[in-house]
């Protein structure tokens, strides 16, 4: 029942943004399972990484505004349909580099773009990081999860200790007002209806709150990132991957002036400022879909010259 409150979810999110999709299972061995993706579009493909705790479905303002693109929006291991693992988060670089690896094997994808958020975003980089080769260009929707010095709110902290976050939890089950709660911390509320009842059955779903609080306590610490998964400085200026930074003045994740730290640290990266939280798609996709398509175009034209 969980599940098919997910599915009906997901398809009204898509649907009621203008979305025309098709639902692919892909075999996923990192996961020992199956990814599910979200297929929509037609043109130069691009994967999109949704945001720790939210799936793929989360993209819909902005996929129904991306015309011009094969989008393939990808659930993380947990959240939505893609299955977990317990050992998912014994080395969670390692996983995110494999993880992506094998969807891009197994869509049989070559160079294609990242659009990515948050959790996405951080993957994304590690991946561009390991095999620049296969990633044609970079979009940071909202700022990268761990990037520069940055952490979380004190709720998600609190959340990564082992123990209290289950108890914190117990305390506040999955609920439209918990939702709702959670849309404010990230500076995105309200959120649309179809948003919010999707988000609701997510973290309803049997593998979110594990791999939700196992994610959260390889993430980060109550003084902030660990080390091993912070994108420091030194590790952007590795990245020569061409990349679109689209941070929004009201990130509680990370705002302009990390933004602008950024794009000065990444040997190829373009900034722009947009309004909005830690998902900006959610209220303002026909200002940023836009800058993305022109971003994606104009690196298509420079490969062919």
């Amino acid at each position: 029942m969980k599940e098919q409150d997910f599915l009906a979810s997901q398809t009204a999110a898509l649907s009621r943004n203008g979305v025309e999709f098709e639902r692919r299972f892909i075999d996923v061995p990192i996961v020992n399972g199956s990814a599910q993706v979200l297929v929509s579009g037609d043109g130069p493909p691009a994967i999109l990484l949704n945001g720790i705790g939210t799936p793929a479905a989360m993209w819909a303002p902005l996929m129904g505004q991306l015309d011009g693109l094969t989008l393939y929006a990808v659930d993380l291991p947990g959240y939505g349909l893609t299955s977990s693992t317990p050992a998912l988060t014994q080395d969670m670089r390692t996983t995110a580099i494999a993880f992506l690896g094998q969807i891009l094997e197994r869509l049989e994808l070559n160079q294609p773009a990242i659009i990515a958020n948050s959790l996405g975003s951080n993957w994304a980089s590690w991946f561009a990081l390991d095999q620049p080769q296969r990633v044609a260009a970079l979009v940071h929707v909202g700022c990268p999860a761990l990037i520069l010095g940055t952490s979380a709110p004190l709720p998600m902290r609190l959340l990564s200790k082992r123990g209290l976050g289950w108890l914190m939890m117990r305390i506040q089950p999955p609920s439209p007002r918990q939702v709702e709660k959670l849309s404010r911390m990230v500076n995105e509320y309200p959120l649309p209806q179809e948003i919010a009842d999707l988000l609701l059955a997510t973290e309803r779903l049997p593998f979110f709150e594990p791999t939700f609080l196992a994610m959260l306590n390889a993430l980060i610490r109550l003084r902030g990132a660990r080390p091993e998964m912070a994108l420091s400085r030194e590790r952007l200026k590795q990245i020569t991957t061409p990349s679109l930074l689209i941070f929004a003045r009201s990130d509680p994740f990370g705002g302009i002036e990390v933004g602008r730290e950024a794009a000065d640290a990444m040997p190829d990266a373009k900034l722009h400022i947009v309004d909005g939280g830690h998902t900006p798609w959610i209220h303002n996709a026909e200002k940023i879909a836009p800058l993305i398509i022109d971003f994606l175009g104009s690196r298509s034209t420079q490969s062919l010259t």
